[in-house]
């Protein structure tokens, strides 16, 4: 029987350590915080985004980086693998808007009872409140980890395998605080330098700050990258009324203007797409079901059924209340000026600002607003049929500690999950 060390209480580590003790691995959790999944306790606002139903094939569109490195781990056990032992074990989960799966109680906390109390049944021993200090190695292989615990003296305990579960760097609070990478580095693993991703943006232009608090629905967001130090496009993402720039990211959903810039799920999943190295612009697109035209004639209607009325004054049913005085000062029209004394082009300028609200981003909140870390263990070091580290035998990596990240939409947990399910079944064999 194999002895396997799990690094790590979360979703990633839970699952590795059932995985490897069903498969007649006995296993130890270190985990340094109090309780397990405590990250999981806060995800999908406190109602666990358990996975995401989608096709199994149709996954790996969502994954931002390295998504051929999880073709095995997913293959291995894929969402309705997670489905099926969640529900198994009491557990109900129901589906929502885009594939979303949550507990049907709107709990995370089931999710966490669930998945320890099966780690507890499997005969895994946990250790809460263990810091884990370092991995050793002998002759190219683990050996053994060395942890402390409160006052306790340091102790050495010898392990057949290692599986590093600890997570980015992203909700600090949660325990994330990067060890996984600093046992990574002295075994001799590359780290691709950690950002915070799904992760609100920050705006340099002072009106956003006068929208806070502002959410939006059902509006269209866009992002483009330039190297920095080029020239900007056109407000329509035109290049000088030449050929239109490809954005990274274009979607459509919720936004929420805040005293920094701009969040929501939108945004958060623009973030994945985010290079702090280029320029980055956003164009807001207020309504986006409607093309240019059928906009312009919209805006005329309402223009010709108050042709006396000042401009300030007709835009109710265009905007929010607090949009309004935003969206007259960006289009340069005298707010007092008569609706009949606007002209064609100042209309047309104005059907453009709504549907090309530009946005210049600044740069990303800190990881401790940021639900996921980009970037980890250099998954070229990690074999992807096993998680087995290339350099060390019987070191294995699972869950965000790795360089794979994802859009939001409880993809980023079903890498913890399949990750975690493959290391642990690997370690035990």
């Amino acid at each position: 029987m194999k002895k396997i060390a799990v690094i790590g209480c979360g979703a990633a580590g839970m699952m590795a350590a059932l995985a490897a003790a069903q498969s007649s691995g006995s296993v130890t959790i270190f985990e340094k915080n109090e309780k397990p999944g405590k990250k999981i306790y806060i995800t999908g606002k406190g109602r666990c985004n358990v996975t995401n139903a989608c096709a199994v094939e149709d996954y790996f569109g969502f994954v931002k980086r390295n998504p051929r490195f999880l073709y095995s781990a997913i293959y291995d056990y894929d969402n309705r693998a997670v489905m099926d032992f969640f529900e198994s074990n009491g557990c109900k989960l129901k589906v929502e808007r885009g594939d979303r799966v949550f507990p049907v109680s709107d709990h995370s906390s089931d999710i966490i009872n669930t998945l320890y109390r099966a780690v507890v049944k499997a005969g895994v021993n946990v250790q809460f409140g263990t810091t884990i200090l370092s991995v050793e190695t002998m002759n190219g292989a683990v050996s053994a980890v060395t942890y402390c615990s409160g006052d306790d003296p340091i102790t050495r305990e010898e392990f057949d395998s290692v599986i590093i579960c600890t997570g980015g760097v992203s909700y600090p609070s949660t325990g994330s605080t990067g060890d996984g990478y600093k046992f990574a580095e002295e075994l001799g693993h590359s780290v691709v330098t950690p950002l915070p991703s799904l992760v609100p943006f920050e705006i340099a232009e002072d009106w956003c700050r006068d929208l806070q608090g502002l959410s939006l629905r059902n509006v269209g967001l866009k992002m483009f990258l330039k190297p920095k130090g080029k020239s900007s496009a056109a407000a329509d993402g035109t290049k000088g009324g030449k050929k239109k720039e490809k954005p990274v990211y274009d979607g459509f959903g919720e936004m929420l203007f805040t005293h920094f810039g701009v969040s929501g799920p939108l945004v958060l999943t623009a973030s994945c797409h985010y290079d702090p190295s280029r320029e980055a612009r956003l164009l807001l697109d207020l309504k986006p079901a409607l093309t240019e035209e059928q906009l312009d004639k919209r805006v005329l209607r309402d223009f010709e059924e108050g042709l006396n009325k000042s401009f300030k004054n007709i835009l109710g049913g265009l905007f929010p209340s607090k949009l309004i005085p935003v969206m007259i000062r960006l289009s340069g029209i005298d707010p007092d000026k008569k609706v009949n004394e606007i002209t064609r082009e100042e209309r047309s300028a104005f059907v453009t600002l709504i549907k090309n609200l530009p946005m210049t981003v600044t740069g990303t909140r800190s990881f401790n607003e940021a639900i996921i870390t980009r970037g980890g263990v250099n998954v070229k070091e990690i074999n992807p049929s096993t998680m087995e580290s290339k350099l060390v035998k019987g070191l294995y990596f699972a869950g965000e500690v790795i360089d794979v990240d994802t859009e939001t939409g409880g993809f980023n947990l079903q890498v913890a999950w399949s990750t975690g399910h493959l290391a642990g079944l690997s370690a035990a064999e």
